[in-house]
């Protein structure tokens, strides 16, 4: 059996004109459908290239990427990429900031329309609708951001440190709001953090990687129980147990 999204044997050379930087290399590993799974690693070491290997967004040296038994070779409209930033555009009210992925992508049925208005409403975002995005709270604008990625249909998202730029307390509940959404709609994710606490609250599987050229180091099946939030794992007794293990890990020589 195929797995959802497979990265076989895959590398990247950066090439300047007076030298070549090696940032992947025989990197493998397979995500399933329905999983949630956090590639953490060192600083540096191409996490965030991985992600955009996988969005098609950059060529890869060397491997396959296959996404439900497909090769990836440019941008596919399977994948949804959410960024460390809203990226909300100011200028465009929340309406039409979650339409645009329609738009740009010449899909803006009626059908479509009704989908993404009703994520607005599941989402408790409908209201607010017409607002720009200055007028809403950090927590309400990487909602919005979410349902901007889910409106075109995605069968894989992928999640850039899509936390980051937010205060601690803001950051756990919206981790919290994206993961309910991510689980509710069934979607697939890819996450790659610096957040060794974020990775355990969230994903099923971490997979941890090598310093540059990256590859996987070792890969570990969380065990809390499926129903549990990632504010509820991290009440969790066996929380800090994950937490020493993966820092023991990222931080062996």
């Amino acid at each position: 059996m195929n797995s959802f999204l497979k990265l076989d044997n895959l590398s990247l050379t950066y090439h300047t004109k007076n030298s070549e930087t090696i940032a992947i290399q025989g990197l493998e590993f397979s995500v399933e459908k329905g999983e949630f799974v956090a590639i953490i690693g060192p600083s540096g070491c191409g996490k965030t290239s991985i992600l955009s290997l996988v969005a098609g967004l950059i060529k890869k040296s060397g491997g396959t990427i296959t996404l439900c038994g497909k090769e990836i070779t440019t941008a596919d409209d399977n994948v949804g990429y959410m960024l460390q930033r809203d990226q909300l555009f100011p200028w465009l009210t929340i309406e039409k900031n979650v339409i645009l992925p329609l738009i740009i992508k010449n899909i803006k049925t009626v059908k479509n329309v009704d989908y993404t208005y009703n994520l607005l409403k599941k989402y408790g975002l409908y209201e607010f609708r017409k607002y720009y995005p200055d007028q809403l709270s950090g927590g309400m604008r990487q909602r919005a951001a979410l349902i901007r990625t889910l409106s075109s249909k995605p069968e894989l998202l992928l999640l850039d440190e899509p936390f980051s730029a937010l205060d601690y307390q803001t950051r756990l509940l919206v981790c919290d709001d994206v993961y309910k959404v991510i689980k509710s709609e069934k979607k697939t994710a890819l996450l790659v953090t610096h957040d060794i606490s974020e990775a355990i609250s969230l994903a099923d599987k971490i997979i941890v990687l090598t310093k540059r050229p990256a590859k996987v180091k070792k890969v570990y099946y969380t065990d809390f129980d499926k129903s549990a939030t990632p504010l509820l794992r991290r009440e969790e007794k066996n929380f800090s147990t994950w937490f020493e293990i993966l820092w023991k890990e990222l931080n062996k020589e």
